[in-house]
């Protein structure tokens, strides 16, 4: 049991040498150790707020081992220096930080600090390369919301279009197609695209394919801002595709790099907010399309090519942020470079101390690479690809892509007179509910976010059931509908829609988690595509128990990550793979080890 030198000017206390520990077979009082330890500080630095074990500097008691693995060029573990056993150990390093760096005095009194900026992590490469990589989510946000108030103009393009051509006006149905086409052509060649994240991301790196990629961003904006002056829709359902493919690997390749270049402590946080800067997307997206500001006839062309400004501020900010350390290390093998970029994304030189040694035991475990046909043989992977499989499916197909696509023709329906607005309220209550899961995430962690959320869910399509069924014999109920949507929309956006975007690189080893990226991104955008073309028949079919089906999809979801999903919250990306290869014979529901369910 460790004793604190704070307890007593005179007591005193003796150390064992051994190897590189300090040596001192004499008792000594608390100021001739003091003395010895600020002579032995030169040459053992531990900058650091908290003694070797990681307890604060009061407290007691020696923790539970951990196993070491044997790696070529292992950096020591700080708990080594004195060993895990040695009383006092915590005392002793607070003598070694000093007074200055918040430790103990010659008196025994014990000083503390605040954190500067580097020491919490947060420094200004890091901020930087999250904010240039989440530029390319807030461009996919922003054509998923500004195509639907300016519909009724777009449709008058292509009638106008077509008589020009053919002499007369373009028929019901074909205007129909032609309009649905232009809509979900997107989410099918985000489909298309998310087959490429594998190939670019292993080739090019993640940093320089998200670059790569960005491309067809500008090329796809710039040929729907073209489709008006050369008269064709063609051009724009095509600049739509081509927007679609950047959408299928863009929304894969940010969390790859995320979570890349993250700290452990905060890789949620800053992968949430990929989802942040999309639903923004989305809400700016709505505001621009309304006909008071660009979703006019003269103005709509202009309207659809305004990501072009995100796009350029990537193009000038990304290629100026690190590499992802663990590509750089893990896959390439160039440990000088991975070291480089940890410095520069930490600026805490035992951060990177640590982080690199983590990127060795998961190197040591890691393989060189995995085929896609690897990929779905191996016992490994097939918990996890059950768990993305059913969280993606119950996230995309719980009923919040319905109530983002058809809002306005709801409220419409439901006799609203300024449908629109409302529309807006989902908007906004979209984004402020993804900022409240930035802070969450972290705290609750994954689990229990996925589960409040799928839970939720589950009450929101009963009530919406009931709602819509009684709405022509009780028309009030229709404000009852309203808060049933906003609470949807809410219920979504704090767990199962950002944290099923990226909870695939968090349960695969480095070498399986670009093709577990693309497997997440083909469910998430089938998802999308699937719901847009079948969900009006089936309103029309099954009317108000449409939302029956979207219940039992979150109910399915909430039960299988309940009883199966580990939690993934402040552990290292080999922890979790380990839980799932079963290196490490830990129970799931051991508490004290990985936290699972808490």
């Amino acid at each position: 049991m460790g004793m604190g030198l704070n307890q007593s000017p005179n007591h005193r206390i003796g150390l064992n040498h051994r190897h590189s520990k300090v040596h001192c077979k004499e008792k000594a009082t608390c100021s001739e150790l003091y003395g010895m330890a600020m002579k032995a500080r030169r040459q053992l630095p531990v900058p650091s707020s908290t003694c070797l074990t990681g307890h604060a500097l009061q407290g007691q008691g020696s923790p539970a081992r951990r196993p070491k693995t044997e790696v070529k060029g292992h950096i020591p573990d700080r708990r080594d220096v004195l060993g895990s056993n040695s009383p006092g150990r915590c005392d002793f390093i607070a003598a070694l930080r000093g007074p200055r760096d918040g430790g103990v005095s010659p008196g025994g009194e014990i000083h503390s600090r605040p954190m500067t900026f580097k020491e919490n992590q947060l420094t200004v490469p890091l901020l930087t390369s999250i904010a240039a990589a989440v530029l390319g989510s807030l461009q996919i946000g922003y054509h998923t919301g500004n195509i639907n108030a300016p519909a009724r103009v777009i449709e008058e393009f292509f009638n106008s279009t077509w008589r020009s051509r053919h002499n007369q006006s373009i028929p019901e149905h074909s205007l129909t197609f032609l309009w649905s086409l232009s809509v979900s052509i997107k989410d099918f060649g985000a489909l298309l695209g998310s087959l490429g994240v594998k190939g670019l991301a292993d080739t090019f790196g993640r940093r320089n394919a998200i670059l790569i990629v960005n491309a067809l961003s500008v090329v796809g904006a710039s040929l729907m801002f073209m489709s008006k002056a050369t008269a064709s829709f063609e051009v724009l359902i095509v600049g739509r595709l081509i927007f679609g493919l950047f959408c299928g690997l863009v929304m894969s390749l940010n969390p790859l790099y995320i979570q890349g270049v993250s700290p452990t402590n905060l890789r949620g946080a800053f992968a949430t907010l990929n989802q942040v800067s999309f639903a923004s997307g989305i809400l700016l997206g709505m505001v621009v399309g309304l006909e008071t500001v660009l979703g006019t006839e003269k103005y709509w062309s202009l309207m659809l090519s305004l990501s072009l400004i995100p796009a350029t501020l990537q193009y000038l900010s990304l290629p100026f942020c690190p590499k992802s350390p663990r590509f750089l290390f893990i896959n390439r093998g160039k440990e000088k470079e991975a070291e480089a970029a940890l410095r520069k994304l930490r600026g805490n030189p035992e951060m990177v101390m640590k982080e690199m040694e983590e990127m060795r035991e998961e190197a040591a475990h890691s393989e060189t690479g995995v085929t896609v046909r690897e990929f779905l043989k191996k016992q490994r992977y097939r918990q996890p690809i059950i768990l993305v499989l059913i969280i993606n499916l119950g996230s995309q197909l719980s009923g919040f892509n319905a109530i983002i696509n058809y809002s306005t023709k709801m409220f419409v329906q439901s006799n609203f007179d300024e449908a629109k607005y409302l529309t807006l309220g989902v908007g906004a209550v979209n984004v402020a509910f993804t900022i409240v899961a930035f802070f969450l995430v972290e705290r609750a962690g994954r689990r229990k976010l996925l589960l409040a959320g799928f839970l939720s869910l589950v009450l929101c399509n009963l009530l919406m059931t009931i709602t819509y069924s009684i709405m022509t014999i009780v028309p009030e109920i229709r404000n009852m509908q309203v808060l049933v949507v906003f609470f949807l929309i809410s219920a979504y956006e704090v767990g199962p829609g950002p944290i099923s975007w990226f909870i695939a690189a968090e349960l695969f080893d480095q070498s399986a988690r670009p093709i577990a990226m693309a497997f997440t991104s083909m469910l998430n955008w089938g998802g999308k595509f699937v719901l847009a073309l079948l969900f009006p028949p089936l309103l029309k079919i099954c009317g108000a128990y449409v939302y029956l089906l979207f219940m039992c999809m979150a109910l399915l979801a909430f039960i299988y990550t309940m009883f199966r999903l580990p939690e993934t919250k402040g552990r290292t990306f080999d922890d979790i793979a380990a839980e799932f290869r079963g290196a490490e014979r830990i129970p799931l529901h051991d508490k004290t080890t990985f936290n699972t369910f808490t």
